[in-house]
Parts: structure tokens; sequence; C-alpha cells
């Protein structure tokens, strides 16, 4: 019988910088996003005080300060190294690991044992990567990576399972999908929760209940899979898994904002550069973007303006200079000459699909081969060397005006930076 597990890091970022604070265990402690926006990442305290995942810093100011919230600048830089380390020790624990994210991956634990014995190595799998980096893992163990992603769920909800829980049978299969909201169900999306609801479907154990072949027409073969899967039956191979339907990469910038028009055009290149690069890492191309800029409505004392342009591609790209390049041309194409101080831009990927169902053109004279092996060396080299290592002209020097009042060191990465440990 397959078993599948998944290895998911406990509020990673927070968990990152408490490695180097311990003081701030047991304490509420939020990350913010870049520009120090919104929340990205909370401890439990901070959740338990009722802190909401993308509230705006700025609303939450009251509370910061009653309860002393610990804030940090995003840091991903040192959050990219941790998770190297986490991925590095679970290596060790199986010949097949699949990273799915950042703080996530999937192993392969097929005829590897009895599930008593699963359960003590998934136990010391998690001992071992708490103590080799610090960061708690949770792990769930399943016939199949949709009951693994809900067993490490219940994992790191109740201390019970000691960070590892197996669903190896139909009885607990059934109890741990009756206590599962649909919702939370990996690959059941914002939409078909809606359509699921309609029809009374409140958690996975309702929708095992449902006619396999009414879920087929009602949420195509996708929907079905998670459907089999939820079943028990391993049908949903790593490729297949939930890919983003769209990707934006946008940033508000720090003071008055940009008014230097090639200054805009670095910071869409750098924004466009970054939407590819995830594009390429879930194995996607698009097929539409959009790239946006507006001036602060809020300043209505300065001349006000708003860039958004849909551009159609001819054909489904992940390549980082034609993405780059339709980018640019598309500020360029409704850009206006005048004293605008643009606040905040963006760039949004869509109409995205596997890059396995790329429809060709005839008339192509591009040499696709040859980009996407170019594209990946340079990934391999900023992944070793640091993200942007190499990189199109038009992205300058890359270190655009950005709020990190909060910032921690480097410590793993910038020997400057090193932990200093007095006696």
């Amino acid at each position: 019988m397959p078993l599948f597990g998944l290895a998911d890091c406990n509020n990673f970022f927070v968990s990152c910088e408490r490695v180097f604070r311990p003081d701030l265990n047991g304490k509420p402690v939020l990350v913010l996003s870049s520009n120090d926006g919104c929340v990205i990442s909370r401890s439990n305290e901070a959740k338990a005080l009722g802190i909401k995942m993308g509230v705006p810093l700025f609303q939450i100011r009251k509370e910061v300060e009653k309860y002393g919230i610990a804030l940090f600048s995003s840091n991903y830089v040192l959050y990219g190294d941790m998770s190297r380390r986490v991925m590095s020790l679970l290596s060790c624990y199986t010949p097949k690991l699949d990273q799915y994210s950042i703080d996530e991956s999937f192993l392969d634990f097929s005829d590897m044992g009895d599930i008593e014995y699963l359960r003590r190595y998934g136990q010391e799998i998690v001992k071992t990567v708490a103590k080799g980096t610090g960061i708690p893992i949770s792990l769930g163990i399943a016939p199949t990576r949709t009951l693994a992603k809900v067993a490490s769920k219940f994992a790191k909800k109740y201390k019970g399972y000691h960070g590892c829980c197996i669903i190896d049978n139909d009885e607990k299969r059934q109890k741990a999908l009756e206590l599962f909201e649909v919702g939370d169900v990996f690959g059941i999306g914002r939409k078909m929760k809606e359509k699921l609801t309609k029809f009374g479907i409140r958690t996975a154990a309702d929708f095992t209940r449902l006619d396999g072949e009414w879920v087929k027409s009602a949420f195509s073969i996708t929907g079905y899979r998670t459907w089999r899967e939820l079943q028990g039956e391993a049908c949903i191979s790593l490729d297949e898994l939930p890919a983003k339907k769209s990707i934006c990469v946008s940033r508000s910038f720090a003071g008055e904002g940009i008014s230097d028009k090639h200054k805009l055009e670095e910071a869409v290149a750098n924004f466009a550069s970054e939407c590819a690069r995830k594009l390429r890492e879930q194995k996607s191309v698009c097929r539409q973007m959009t790239v946006f800029a507006f001036t602060s409505r809020f300043r209505t004392d300065l001349p006000q303006d708003f860039i958004n342009n849909n551009i159609n591609l001819e054909i489904g790209t992940n390549d980082s200079s034609e993405i780059i390049k339709s980018s640019i041309d598309g500020l360029r194409a409704c850009y206006r000459t005048g004293d605008f101080a643009y606040k905040k831009a963006g760039v949004i990927l869509w109409d995205i699909v596997s890059a396995n169902a790329v429809q060709g053109n005839l008339f192509d004279k591009r040499d696709r081969s040859k980009i996407s092996t170019l594209q990946n060396v340079i990934d391999d080299i900023n992944r070793r060397d640091g993200k942007g290592t190499v990189r199109n002209a038009v992205q300058g020097d890359n270190h655009l005006s950005i709020k990190r009042e909060h910032l921690s060191p480097l410590y793993t990465t910038d020997i400057n930076e090193i932990l200093v440990v007095k006696g």
C-alpha cells in the first residue's frame, strides 16, 4: 500500500525568527509582508489574540502595543536558507522527497515498515528536525497526498500525536473527514467550496458521500480526483497538485513613491521576473498578464494617475525575458508624462496552464527549448549564489526603496551578521 507523508513547518516564518530569538517563545509574534504592510505569519499566541492573516498593520497598532506583540519584517533570505536546512534533514529519511513549497514537502514512505514502526519513525523525524534546525514541524502520513495533508493538520492541532498523525484505515479516515471542513481540503478552491456549500456540503466526509459521476460532471476531473483521494485512492501525482491560477507580485513604495519613469520600469521588471520564477517553480506557463501602477488615492493634493494594461501572449510562456519585455511594453503603452508619484505597482499573471499543455505556433521564431535550458541554468545560479545574481539589465540593481523597519539579521548567510554569544 502506498503511504505518503506531508511535512509542514509550523508557523514557518515566525519559527525562523524564534530560532534566533528564543526569548520570544510563548509570546505573540507577527511577520509582515514586503514594505511592512500586512500580516503574513502568526504565532499561536497571536492567533489566540484574534489577529487575522492578511490584516494591515495599521489596523492592529493598538493590539500590538497593548499585548507587546513582536514584529518582524519579512526576511526571505533567512527563511529560504532555513527551508534548505529543513529539507536537507528530511531527505535523510526517504530517498523520495519532493519539496512542494518553502515550508512543505512530500515524502514517500511506501514499503518502509508497519504502522507502529512508521509512527515511531515519524516522531523521530519531527524531533530530529526540531533539534537540528529549531523549526517545529507537523507530519501527516496517509495512503494519498490529499489525506496526508489532512493528517498533518491534525498533527499540528493536537499535541497527543507528538507531531505525527497517521491515517491508515477507513475508521480513522472517516473520523478525520467528519472533523475536517470541506473548504480546508487540499485542492478545493473558493469557487468549489461555495458551490458545495449551496448543496449543504460542510465537511470532507459530506463530500465523499456524493456520487462520483456527479462530482466529475460538476467539478471536472480535478475535483473528481480530489474526491477519489479522500476515498483513499492515490490518483494525484506531484505534477497534478493544485497550482496557482494567478500569480501577483506587487509592492507599495516608501515615502512619496516613484516619480522617475526608469525607476518605475525597473520596479515592474523585478516584479515580472519574480512572477516568472514562481511560474517555473510550479511548472506552469501563462497566456495573459496585467501590469498596473497607481498614485496614492489619499494624496488628493498631488496629481492622480492609474495605469492598468492587460496583455495577451501569443504562446504560453514562463520565460523571464519574454514576460519582463511584455510588462515593460505594457507599462510604456499607458505611461503619461506628468508630475506623478506612483505609490504602488505590480504584475499579475493569469490564464495559467501546465507547461506540458502549451499550444505552439507554426510561425514562432523563438527557440523555446534553448530558452528553457538557459532559464534553468540561471535559476540554479540564483538559488546557489543569491536572488538576482543573474538578471536582465532592465532590472537594475534590484534595490528598491522598501520599508522594513523590523528586519532581523541574516544570521545564517552573512558572516557579518552571524549570531554572537556572549559569555
